[in-house]
């Protein structure tokens, strides 16, 4: 499963729901929400405009590519986190990169997890 399907069930799990709880949120059934995620349908807009309003990237469920972050909305904290992680070569940064993915994909589990308890 790829495509707009699994995007989809990513921001679903990223945001710790279930398919029927999405599924309200968008205005449609469990089933509907299954068959979106596996690519059988396709949204529609005013799906897609509901779950947005909720925290879903919609434009990395249509593209594959996250909607990017304007650099003036960053903390003092992102600055500085940001501002150290340029400065590191390489290999650190993939290294960085791949503990920080790591991390982002535990913590939606772990809020899965408990959301089902």
């Amino acid at each position: 499963m790829n495509g707009i399907g699994s995007r989809l069930r990513k921001e679903r799990e990223r945001l710790g729901l279930s398919q029927r709880v999405f599924g309200e949120i968008g205005g449609v059934e469990a089933n509907a929400q299954g068959k979106y995620e596996s690519g059988d349908r396709a949204p529609k807009a005013d799906y897609l405009a509901a779950v947005a309003a909720r925290g879903v990237d919609v434009l990395f469920v249509l593209t594959g590519m996250p909607t990017p972050i304007p650099v003036d909305n960053l903390t003092q904290a992102e600055e500085k986190v940001l501002g150290s992680f340029r400065t590191l070569h390489k290999e650190d940064q993939d290294a960085i990169r791949r503990l920080t993915t790591t991390m982002a994909d535990l913590s939606a589990s772990y809020l899965t997890n408990n959301k089902s308890m």
